[in-house]
């Protein structure tokens, strides 16, 4: 599943959050968004889940414009918020089936969904437990396997190990890779810990509003000739920065 931004630009009022943005992804492996806080990385991931409508430019999910064919593009997709959209008074299995429910599933379609989204998050044994009653990690558990009852073949994650503690982070960052190769997911995972990627991670760094530069990460850092991908972030962002002659 390819995704292509194509020259998207977005403002709110005068603040121009996003600039020209141009960039693809990798399809059937993580894709690392990479920029600090205030980058416009959860403008663009509104974009991509038609939150916000598109302004200027244009988003291409498997060839599908979000402009022109937003319903075909969207059902291609499935997302993770930064900030849980979960109901914390009703059970895992609840949340889902309400979601499936939205997604018009017949109730044996949904209950045949559910049973292997947490049977694949390891879910099982908590499904009649209230969301209220997990941690962070399950909880981002819940939300991913909810994102995947659809069927998506991409998986976008906005900030999803916020909050975590490191030994969380770790497992919910192994775990997305994992369901990647089971299932060939493309997946964003937008986030502002460079921890969490990949010297062999596809990324694309966004500062102040425009993509400084995109390539595999280790690629990224030895071509700014630096030893760390946090001192190529920050050699490559002057550089964007810097007038030419």
């Amino acid at each position: 599943m390819t995704i292509a931004v194509q020259q998207v630009s977005f403002a709110y009022g005068e603040r121009e959050a996003l600039k020209q943005v141009e960039f693809s992804c990798q399809p059937g492996c993580l894709n690392a968004l990479l920029g600090p806080n205030g980058a416009g990385k959860s403008t663009l991931v509104a974009l991509l889940s038609r939150l916000y409508a598109l302004q200027q430019g244009d988003i291409l999910l498997d060839g599908l414009s979000i402009r022109q064919h937003p319903r075909a593009a969207l059902r291609q997709l499935g997302v993770v918020f930064q900030q849980s959209t979960l109901d914390l008074d009703l059970s895992v299995r609840q949340n889902l089936a309400y979601h499936a429910a939205l997604h018009g599933l017949s109730r044996r379609e949904a209950r045949q969904r559910i049973d292997a989204e947490l049977a694949r998050q390891q879910l099982g044994e908590r499904q009649h437990e209230r969301v209220r009653a997990l941690n962070g990690g399950h909880r981002r558990r819940v939300e991913i396997a909810r994102a995947l009852l659809h069927q998506p073949r991409i998986l976008l994650l906005d900030e999803a190990s916020v909050g975590l503690d490191q030994a969380s982070r770790r497992a919910l960052n192994q775990h997305v890779r994992a369901l990647c190769d089971e299932q060939q997911l493309t997946v964003i995972w937008t986030t502002h810990l460079l921890d969490e990627i990949l010297p062999s991670d596809a990324v694309v760094m966004l500062n102040r509003g425009r993509v400084v530069a995109q390539g595999l990460a280790q690629e990224l850092t030895n071509s700014a000739e630096q030893e760390s991908l946090s001192d190529a972030f920050d050699r490559l962002s002057r550089s964007a920065e810097e007038p030419s002659l």
